[in-house]
């Protein structure tokens, strides 16, 4: 039997000159990433992602364009015998963010489920900053991006 975890995030830019990246603590684990989170049944990819910043970023959002899918076998992380798939579009926020953006990393106390939100500069993107392998990738991608 197949089980797949389908995760799907959004690349908010601002400016064209840094995009936001959250920093969490969830099994027992400090991580960074792009916003977003798995899909859950009955969901589309992009009413899964407006949920997901609805939840994470208190805003509402708008998918501008696709930008990434997994196209290469990812184990998930934290499940053993799941294969993630993952979903990257590029949005932009319709209501204020409603989250407070720090200027360090792991900006938070380490306790399970904290999150904090800090902007990078695109130009300085490093993929050693990222947890996650498709994160990695993405990083890459967005280096060399150009809308």
């Amino acid at each position: 039997m197949s089980i797949f975890n389908i995760r799907v995030y959004g690349l908010l830019i601002n400016n064209h000159k840094e995009i936001l990246v959250t920093d969490e603590f969830r099994f027992g684990k400090e991580m960074t990433k792009f916003p977003g989170g798995g899909l859950i049944w009955g969901e589309g990819t992009i009413d899964c992602l407006k949920r997901e910043c609805r939840e994470e970023m208190c805003c509402e959002i708008e998918v501008i364009k696709h930008f990434y899918t997994t196209d290469f076998f990812q184990p998930a992380a934290f499940y053993e015998k799941h294969q993630l798939i993952s979903i990257y579009y590029i949005i932009r926020n319709t209501s204020p963010l409603s989250v407070s953006i720090s200027k360090n990393k792991f900006d938070f106390e380490k306790k399970e489920g904290a999150q904090s939100f800090r902007w990078v500069s695109i130009s300085e993107l490093n993929v050693d900053e990222f947890t996650f392998p498709i994160d990695k990738i993405v990083c890459e991608m967005l280096r060399n991006y150009s809308p």
